[in-house]
């Protein structure tokens, strides 16, 4: 995408090859792209002034939400969405070309817990007993078999980290659901917004709702208060506050503009019935295009 970033420092989880690199190259193929370990490292590099950005993956159509993810924007850190990536996932056995003879033989499997588990029909009946080791990414586990060519183990990953560390495919999507993308967050210290072009162009608002304790009907009411205005919630979902058992705090997608009239009448109405909002701003979303 040609925008008016350029040259800026772009923080993401990596290494090289990750889903969430491809994610962050397609968006920004001109920029300083910093590869982190941790999804924590790259939302500090934001906070500290590091970088300009970060990408980091928040949903996956099959496993749902990275709780990491939305805990660390919602207790650590005040930043905003600036953008959001939309990446088809396909996943792949590959293992060094050394073992390609013996790879049905395959003494351990490494991926990303995500991946793993998105290959769970795949794994349990053509690789039952095999023990499945947990990488940091897929391009991890990647890279991990081509620095140990003696050991007839595999990856499960995309065709990128497969090319980037010189690794055979044996068996391609391997995954059970065909129809799998992951939503990546592009977070910011500043509440702007990436330009329209190549998005689509349709505004989107991320919100975190703290509802008032031992209130009953509160949620009902939070509901009511976007259905009336005919604010469409494309995702309602709770998440842990982490104070005792049974306290939750809420996030919301709601397909509008936060500065929209109705949008500004939900928060004030909100506020009213004592619920605390935490707007992440609005964005708008852009789809990684098919290799």
């Amino acid at each position: 995408m040609n925008t008016d970033y350029l040259q800026q420092k772009i923080a993401y989880l990596g290494p090289e090859a990750s889903f969430t690199y491809i994610a962050t190259e397609s968006l920004f193929p001109k920029e300083q792209l910093i590869p982190m370990t941790t999804i924590p490292e790259c939302i500090d590099a934001v906070v500290e002034g590091k970088v300009n950005y970060a990408v980091v993956p928040l949903e996956n159509a099959i496993e749902g939400i990275v709780p990491l993810t939305i805990d660390y924007l919602y207790h650590e850190v005040e930043l905003f969405v600036v953008g959001e990536i939309l990446e088809k996932i396909q996943q792949h056995l590959m293992v060094n070309k050394s073992q390609v003879k013996n790879w049905s033989e395959l003494e351990e499997i490494y991926s990303h817990p995500h991946a793993l588990a998105q290959c769970h029909k795949y794994l349990f009946y053509r690789f039952s007993g095999v023990p499945l080791r947990q990488s940091s990414s897929t391009a991890a586990a990647a890279k991990f078999v081509a620095e140990n060519p003696k050991r007839c183990i595999g990856a499960i990953g995309n065709t990128s980290s497969a090319v980037k560390y010189g690794l055979e495919i044996v068996e391609k999507n391997i995954h059970d659901f065909h129809f799998n993308h992951t939503r990546f967050f592009v977070l910011s210290k500043q509440n702007t917004r990436l330009p329209t072009e190549h998005s689509d162009k349709k505004p989107k608002t991320t919100l975190m709702l703290t509802l008032p304790s031992d209130e009953s009907g509160t949620l009902h009411q939070v509901l009511s208060v976007f259905a009336w205005r005919k604010l469409n919630l494309s995702k309602i979902e709770s998440r842990p506050l982490k104070t005792g058992l049974g306290q939750y705090f809420f996030i919301a997608d709601v397909l509008a503009d936060e500065n929209d009239v109705m949008m500004k009448g939900a928060f004030e109405e909100l506020n009213s019935i004592g619920v605390t909002v935490k707007s992440l701003g609005t964005y708008y979303t852009y789809t990684v295009p098919e290799i």
